[in-house]
């Protein structure tokens, strides 16, 4: 009997983790196309909605800014509601931010900033999640996977939803209400729910060969400098992908194709770095992928954003995919980091909530900048460059942020880590 009832409590708790895990994966896929269903239709939403073409960069950048700002709203949310109930509050602003954006031409800016917060909200609950559950890469792997889907999901189905309701891309843009209402009903149902008891030393909390943090002590964030080199890390990557999904399909139609086919190498773009949005996480659990990795994906992206604009239309779809690729790792590996270079489920939080929120809010500068870089020269090489020297400084901020002790906000955190001079990657 005892065998029994011991077996059925792991059965349950399976199932509960798999649920958990389902509802984060359905979370992770709500939280992009917000921002590439308008990205695939740019050169439409003036049109339809009567909206100044001088304000498109401000379209694009409005999200994004609307995560630097809302960074503390989803840890406050969860103080108060629980994770799984403030997670499910933010699916459900989400969806209603979308109808009212799509429906009501006035509300356009102020829904894409609204859609922004929600997006934002839920975000940095994520890692925290993953790391009350001692998720492993493989974890973090699929809610970025989720991400990256959701990009392509959005990108890809935008037209064709528009067909579909009969050419009104209104009616295209609000459906996607429909599945943040199902991601919001996923998460209240698992409940959010986390382990009470923290990771214990040795697992998927810390990268192994990584300094640990001194044990009963705890320093601010903003006193730690592996805080502020993810954060740094977390930020440029994100700049990078929201300039190029905010502006590629524009580039894309400069260069002589058809809006439908600039769409679908956005979401191409996506597409092709699902595997790697997996791996990435799983990877830099190892320092030996992890010293080549951190630093390399900031040069693999500058190469591949030369690539895409000196290459010929007809290599279009094979540069796309690798910037794809390489640009899905480098936010694979920044959500990585918040969870592998914190001490514990708290730690984790804050760590999420500052490198997301001052992160982003260095992101918004991305599609605005590009942008006006565009509109200043008339062209988009010097666009293209600049967005490549900056992926060169996320090299940078990659080699730093594998450096240095785990961050630490709670000692209780901390004294569960073992007290070791083996010293940070080096």
């Amino acid at each position: 009997m005892r065998e029994n009832r011991v077996g059925g409590a792991g059965l349950g708790s399976r199932t509960t983790t798999g649920l958990i895990l389902l509802a984060l994966v359905m979370v992770s896929i709500n939280l992009r196309p917000a921002i590439t269903t308008v990205a695939g239709v740019m050169n439409q939403v003036h049109g339809v909605y009567g909206l100044d073409p001088s304000l498109l960069p401000l379209l694009g950048t409005l999200p994004v800014l609307a995560f630097g700002i809302s960074g503390p709203v989803g840890p406050w949310l969860a103080r108060r509601l629980g994770i799984g109930r403030a997670v499910a509050v933010a699916l459900l602003a989400l969806a209603a931010a979308l109808i009212l954006r799509a429906t009501v031409p006035a509300l356009l800016l102020p829904g894409t900033f609204l859609a922004g917060m929600a997006i934002m909200s839920a975000s940095v609950l994520v890692p925290q999640i993953v790391k009350s559950n001692r998720g492993t890469g493989w974890w973090t792997g699929l809610c970025t996977m989720g991400f990256g889907l959701g990009a392509a999901l959005g990108a890809g189905l935008v037209q064709p939803l528009e067909q579909a309701f009969g050419g009104s891309l209104p009616s295209a843009l609000a459906a996607w209400a429909v599945p943040a209402l199902l991601g919001a009903f996923l998460i209240h149902r698992s409940g959010g729910r986390t382990t009470s008891t923290p990771p214990s030393p040795g697992t998927a909390s810390q990268v192994p060969g990584s300094a640990s943090p001194v044990p009963g002590s705890a320093n601010p964030l903003r006193k730690q400098r592996t805080a502020w080199a993810v954060t740094a890390f977390f930020g440029l990557q994100a700049m990078l992908y929201f300039a190029i999904t905010s502006w590629l399909a524009v580039y894309l139609v400069s260069r002589g194709l058809s809006p439908s086919e600039a769409a679908a190498l956005l979401a191409w773009f996506s597409l092709a770095g699902l595997p790697a949005s997996l791996l990435a996480p799983v990877l830099a659990g190892r320092p030996r992928i992890l010293r080549v990795m951190a630093p390399g994906l900031g040069i693999s992206v500058a190469l591949a954003l030369v690539g895409v604009l000196v290459a010929p239309v007809g290599l279009q779809f094979l540069m796309v995919g690798i910037l794809g690729v390489v640009q899905s790792a480098g936010f694979g590996l920044a959500m990585a980091l918040v969870v592998i270079r914190s001490a514990g489920p708290q730690s984790a939080g804050r760590l999420s909530a500052m490198s997301q929120g001052f992160g982003f809010a260095l992101a918004s500068l991305g599609p605005l900048g590009a942008g006006l870089l565009h509109t200043m020269t008339g062209g988009w090489e010097v666009t293209f460059w600049a967005l490549a020297a900056e992926a060169l400084v996320l090299a940078g901020a990659g080699f730093l942020a594998i450096r240095g002790p785990l961050v630490s906000v709670e000692p209780a955190e901390a004294s569960l880590q073992p007290a070791s001079k083996a010293g940070s990657l080096r």
